[in-house]
């Protein structure tokens, strides 16, 4: 096995650099992966350009990197359900310690958990990186390596409908068209939402949604009151939804899906943004609106490696541009700009398929 194991790392705010790394001894319960393709989440952008996230703070060297997928290359000594040549998609988070939130299943909570490209903890974007063999699920033969990437952000939208509620015959807010939104929309539809409306900014993304089944397209402008668009949405649908799912972060995004959604309902917060928000909070609370926090995933990695495997869910669309690990630097500024919807690194200089 060649030796060198070309990383991006992130040194500090804005010095992201290429970089390589020891390959790594995986141990008794890990894997040794060559990494194939991984996606660009907005989370790695915000640590490069501003240095940290929420409470999260970037005080040293980090390779990025947490949307993945890749080949088994070696196993630990105890590992007993994969081997070499398996193809696995990477569950990003992993628990430390056998704490209460991990015996309740919602391990995601754990404030102790690993997580790839969490500072300090290394991501995966690199040639050769160890994981928790339990946290590495094998790919079934059709579903590809970029499919098998995307079933972390795809993990995100099942976790976030869950939280929310959606089942048969839900009609849905999705604020944001971005990919977080754009796979909320894939998920909501799959779990049998009748009606999906989604904003955005951008009518380009608006496009795509109404390619991957959004019932509705709503386009924001920046001067657009919250509940004005509330009444857009409404007019719409023909009565208020019963769930919103907020993708961005902003502060009017969230007003607007709490003015937009029926008493009684949900609002899932899925998007991150500021750490203190004006919301209509006493609106929600005497129409008995439940706003309920997203944080990650927990229990979702077969059930989104069997949506893709089955047809039932199809993720492939999101990848609109692709690089090689080399010009990792490029794909971030391209990022950065808003470029595209999901741009895919390729990590195996030997395939650079799908």
């Amino acid at each position: 096995m060649a030796q060198e194991n070309l990383s991006l790392v992130l040194h500090s705010k804005g010095d992201l650099r290429l970089e390589n790394r020891p390959v790594p001894e995986p141990g008794p319960n890990e894997v040794l992966l060559q990494m194939h393709s991984v996606g660009i989440c907005g989370s790695d952008v915000r640590f490069w350009q501003h240095g940290r996230l929420g409470d999260f703070v970037v005080k040293k060297p980090m390779v990025l990197g947490h949307e993945a997928s890749g080949r088994v290359v070696k196993v630990g000594a105890a590992v007993k359900h994969l081997k070499v040549g398996d193809r696995v998609a990477i569950e990003p988070g992993v628990p430390r310690e056998m704490d209460e939130f991990l015996k309740n299943g919602r391990y995601n909570l754990s404030p102790t958990n690993f997580f790839c490209s969490k500072p300090p903890d290394d991501g995966n974007l690199c040639r050769y990186y160890t994981h928790s063999a339990d946290f590495c699920y094998k790919l079934p033969d059709n579903v590809t390596f970029e499919e098998g990437a995307l079933i972390e952000p795809l993990s995100v939208g099942i976790h976030a409908c869950r939280r929310a509620g959606v089942t048969l015959g839900s009609s849905v807010l999705i604020c944001g068209a971005g990919p977080i939104g754009l796979v909320c929309l894939l998920v909501a539809k799959a779990m049998g939402a009748s009606q999906v409306v989604i904003t955005d900014l951008s009518s380009e993304r608006l496009a795509m949604a109404k390619e991957l089944g959004a019932d509705f397209q709503l386009t924001v402008t920046r001067g657009d009151g919250p509940q004005q668009l509330a009444q857009s949405v409404a007019d719409m649908l023909g009565a208020q939804p019963h769930i919103a799912i907020e993708c961005t972060g902003v502060e009017s995004s969230m007003q607007t899906a709490i003015y937009a959604v029926r008493s009684g309902g949900v609002v899932a917060l899925v998007g991150l943004g500021a750490e203190m928000v004006t919301v209509p909070l006493v609106n929600a609370a005497i129409r008995e609106v439940d706003i309920r926090g997203v944080f990650c995933y927990c229990n979702t990695w077969p059930t989104a490696i069997a949506m893709v495997a089955s047809g039932k869910v199809n993720v492939k669309p999101l990848v609109t541009h692709r690089f090689p690990l080399e010009q990792a630097v490029q794909a971030f500024e391209n990022k950065r700009q808003g470029v595209g919807v999901k741009i895919m690194l390729k990590c195996d200089q030997n395939d650079q398929k799908p």
